[in-house]
């Protein structure tokens, strides 16, 4: 008799996209060329007062060649029309939670549809109804690392009220080519936000709530690091909770003054995300003046040492949460990649 497996339900959340609406509203004609060149000085000096008045970013545009590679970078991942999840990458799975170590390259959702397939190769000795799979965590397409897929309504809704909480505790491993830091340990605080042009950049932390082009808010953005290694001198430290100093904190209020002149180093940080904001690490990176290694957008470099490469160097190392059912610590790893094992030569 052979047995027939039945697919999970996926479950994804669609977020519409804001649209920004512009409104314009009708005068009366001047009545003569005067009037009319008054009231475009007048609308002009407005237009800049308005335009003044909106928060300047602290972190550069995205350099222009960055976006014939981004784009590159995304239909090749759209192209690869087939994923199938390795059983070695599925890290774990009970009756609550999947969890999965996202390969670099490949969008969240696509391989998100592949867990069903792995599940069923899995469990291929178990019958009845089959979950129901949420995501509960989004990665950027070149970020390998931990994904957390929950397996009923309930559990996922509570995992979304710890990730707004900010009652998850996320570690991440990065290659970064810059000046070597003065510092071991630092927190970084500033706003995040979208300028007018759409990029993501980093604010002034004194202006956090104040309105940007579009309407949208500046945010609250909080990044502490540790300095893993220097051009392969250091080692790798375990996992411990971040103890912040007030005197290594840095309250980020102008723009950072970077030496394109010094010399590069290869160097590995983990880091400790306090928010969830899109790019987050990324663009502390930059501030900070070592950008992550094939992170064109934040001025990464994309070639070092005659290697090119296809994607940033950022791995999502582990979640640490309080398991929502049964109430006790759960901390789940992804192994390294082979660029972060080759970088602290283990």
């Amino acid at each position: 008799m052979r047995l027939q497996l039945q697919q999970p339900t996926l479950f994804f959340t669609k977020f519409p996209k804001p649209q920004i609406c512009y409104f314009t509203t009708m005068a009366t004609m001047p009545n003569s060329s005067s009037e009319a060149d008054s009231t475009t000085n007048a609308n002009s000096q407005n237009d800049l007062q308005n335009l003044q008045n909106y928060p300047v970013p602290l972190s550069p545009r995205p350099p222009l060649i960055s976006k014939d590679i981004e784009l590159s970078r995304a239909m090749s991942a759209k192209s690869n029309s087939f994923f199938g999840l390795p059983r070695p990458d599925v890290i774990y799975q009970d009756q609550w939670f999947v969890v999965v170590n996202k390969p670099q390259g490949w969008y969240c959702e696509r391989v998100f549809e592949s867990v069903p397939m792995a599940l069923c190769e899995c469990d291929s000795a178990e019958s009845g109804s089959p979950p129901e799979l949420h995501l509960a965590n989004r990665l950027d397409r070149d970020t390998s690392g931990v994904m957390l897929i929950t397996k009923s309504h309930k559990v996922a809704s509570k995992m979304v009220k710890a990730f707004t909480d900010h009652k998850v505790t996320k570690t991440y491993i990065a290659l970064c080519i810059g000046p070597a830091p003065k510092w071991e340990k630092i927190t970084v605080k500033s706003g995040h936000g979208r300028s007018k042009f759409g990029a993501y950049r980093v604010y002034a932390a004194s202006d956090v709530g104040r309105v940007l082009p579009g309407g949208s808010m500046v945010k609250d953005m909080e990044t502490s690091f540790d300095v893993l290694s220097i051009n392969g001198q250091g080692s790798f430290k375990e996992r411990s909770e971040f103890r912040k100093d007030e005197e290594n904190t840095l309250v980020v209020e102008e723009k950072a003054v970077i030496d394109s002149d010094v010399k590069k180093d290869v160097i590995v940080v983990r880091a400790y995300p306090r928010n969830g904001r899109t790019h987050q690490i990324r663009l502390h990176c930059q501030y900070l003046g070592i950008p992550i290694i094939g992170d064109v957008k934040y001025e990464g470099v994309k070639e070092w040492k005659g290697r090119s490469y296809d994607g940033h160097e950022l791995h999502a190392e582990s979640l640490s949460f309080e398991h929502p059912v049964t109430g006790l610590p759960v901390t789940f790893c992804a192994p390294l990649p082979s660029w972060a094992s080759q970088a602290l030569q283990q």
